[in-house]
């Protein structure tokens, strides 16, 4: 009876092994060949733009479907739950994670981010870009085309001129609105770099990586001096 017992059927299991061959199938290999004329799983991308936002391996401008007062709502819910941790919810880059500490994200007003073309921002959420992680997993392409449209709008909303709005609307200035809200007057000062930001470039710049397709720049720059963060026990503004 104890001899019985000890078998070995959980143990010496029928399966394959990656990369091991087998006498199952006449050709000796365990992993299979894909079967002619079919597509696996997640895997039928007709429309390459939408899934890479690169043309012919260089970032591609315009969204793949139209915009609509949806799509925006759409990018700014996604965009507030994924981005603003670090980009903030102004996109300047100064989210809470990097007031404490983390690298400086990027600031969709620079010169270089609002000329990027919005593939640039797709395929950055979906690859992932210097510190950033990619966010493929959490956030779907439609969602990420979506966030980058609202990104635009973020852009527009820093610098926008009476003459980017209908005629005849209304426009409060910032300041009635911050008065309206019960925001202090220090809420319209201009942006700054927390102290405990890391840049981690050596002019003490935040990192900019090149484009796909572009060879990455060299510089022989002496690292900036780190201002020492202060503790004077505020709170950080966001």
């Amino acid at each position: 009876m104890a001899t019985v017992g000890c078998r070995q059927d959980m143990h010496d299991q029928p399966k394959f092994f990656p990369q091991r061959g087998t006498t199952l199938y006449a050709d000796g290999r365990s992993v299979r060949p894909q079967s002619a004329n079919t597509v696996a799983r997640s895997q039928l991308h007709q429309d390459s733009y939408f899934y890479t936002g690169l043309v012919d391996g260089k970032e591609g401008d315009g969204l793949p479907f139209p915009v609509t007062e949806e799509v925006l709502k759409r990018g700014q819910e996604r965009y507030n739950v994924y981005c603003t941790p670090c980009h903030s919810r102004v996109g300047n880059g100064e989210g809470m994670i990097v007031q404490r500490g983390y690298a400086k994200a990027g600031d969709f007003h620079t010169a270089r981010l609002e000329s990027a073309p919005l593939g640039h921002f797709f395929h950055v959420m979906t690859y992932g870009y210097g510190a950033m992680p990619e966010y493929a997993a959490q956030v779907s392409p439609v969602d990420r085309w979506a966030i980058a449209a609202y990104i635009r709008a973020l852009q527009l909303s820093q610098k926008a001129q009476p003459a980017d709005v209908p005629t005849g609307s209304h426009v409060e200035p910032l300041s009635t609105i911050a008065e309206q809200e019960g925001l202090p007057a220090t809420f319209l000062q201009g942006w700054h770099v927390p102290a405990t930001a890391v840049t981690g470039t050596p002019t003490g710049e935040p990192l900019a990586l090149p484009a796909p397709g572009e060879s990455a720049k060299t510089t022989s720059a002496q690292p900036a001096p780190r201002q020492p963060a202060s503790n004077s026990g505020e709170t950080p503004k966001q």
